[in-house]
């Protein structure tokens, strides 16, 4: 099917690529990952149909219903009647954590290896990727009621509660920018609830996925092709309704800060309705933001442990060979002797 010869990589895998040593107690997994309008979600469909997989979702707007057009879910004739998983399982009005999409996708992954299939996770979320095979630590439940007192207090005066965190937790302080409220308010609710610094929980450990062996391979588009393809999308999702979506979401009774709403795209969608930005702004600041988004995800990505890089869109012939072929040498190496 696909015949071109395969792209080289732009980061090469470690020790060019040396055999799997077989181990009957691992079962093999696919991660594909990438910035956002990378073609993420074509290429894990493409490896899924080579390989007879199923696809587990890891983007964090998919997970919700009716937030469609914005979040950029495959459509279902585009899916080919590959099995998606962890797609469109919570309501706009949940609180939906890495730690439920981990343990969540654990259970697709498991079930979908005793099927014997192949379980390919696909998305852009890189800390759900992280918690999903790394772990996360087991801290305090969210504690909605000591978040707003926080939240509260650093309203008042910005910058108070990493003060407040560098008292509790110097280690953890020094970890996180002043300006990344959400990870300084969490470190705080840690330690306050645990009455002890979040560094000290760390210490013990995550908790692995364990039973699997994954090849991890992450899309690099060209940086001037990527704006230009994201742009592109941005506008796109205006035309094809995205205000429409939004004005039909709020009608079900959800309110506006609902947290999908807070996405690219949807919260600039937002702003038009209540008049706070024309037409012509709201896409400059959702195609300004996405970009800005995408070089955050590139970023944080470069620092996962095993990526092996692609350079190119995952819908381009030349990567989807270049994938299909990585990924039958590493299955490879799970293959047994035959008699």
């Amino acid at each position: 099917m696909y015949n071109e010869t395969p792209v080289a990589y732009l980061q090469a895998p470690p020790s060019g690529h040396e055999p799997v040593i077989p181990d009957a107690a691992a079962r093999p997994l696919v991660t594909v990952a990438g910035p956002t309008g990378s073609g993420k979600s074509s290429l894990a469909v493409a490896l899924a149909e080579t390989f007879g997989g199923e696809i587990v979702n890891c983007d964090s707007l998919q997970v919700y219903r009716h937030f469609d057009i914005g979040a950029a879910k495959l459509p279902e004739d585009q899916r080919h009647g590959i099995p998606h998983h962890l797609i469109d399982i919570a309501d706009p009005g949940e609180v939906f954590s890495a730690g439920e999409y981990a343990r969540l996708a654990r259970e697709a992954i498991r079930a979908i290896s005793a099927r014997a299939r192949l379980p390919i996770v696909a998305g852009g979320a890189g800390f759900y990727l992280r918690a999903l095979l790394d772990g996360l630590f087991e801290g305090p439940s969210r504690d909605q009621p000591l978040r707003d007192r926080l939240a509260a207090r650093e309203a008042r005066r910005r910058g108070s509660l990493h003060c407040l965190l560098t008292r509790f937790d110097s280690r953890a302080a020094s970890a996180i920018h002043p300006n990344d409220v959400p990870k300084v308010t969490r470190a705080l609710e840690v330690c306050l609830l645990a009455r002890r610094p979040v560094t000290d929980l760390y210490r013990r450990g995550r908790d692995r996925l364990l039973g699997y062996r994954s090849l991890k391979l992450g899309l690099l588009p060209n940086r001037e092709a990527l704006i230009a393809r994201l742009d592109d999308r941005c506008r796109a999702m205006f035309e094809e309704g995205l205000e429409a979506e939004v004005r039909g979401i709020l009608a079900m009774g959800y309110p506006p800060s609902a947290k999908p709403f807070e996405s690219l795209g949807y919260k600039q969608t937002l702003q038009l309705i209540r008049g706070e930005l024309n037409p012509r702004d709201a896409l400059f600041y959702a195609q300004r933001n996405t970009r800005r988004y995408a070089k955050r995800q590139i970023t944080w990505l470069r620092r996962e442990a095993g990526l092996e890089w692609l350079a190119g869109f995952g819908d381009s012939p030349e990567i989807r060979q270049a994938a299909i072929e990585r990924l039958r040498a590493f299955l490879a190496g799970f293959e047994r002797p035959r008699c």
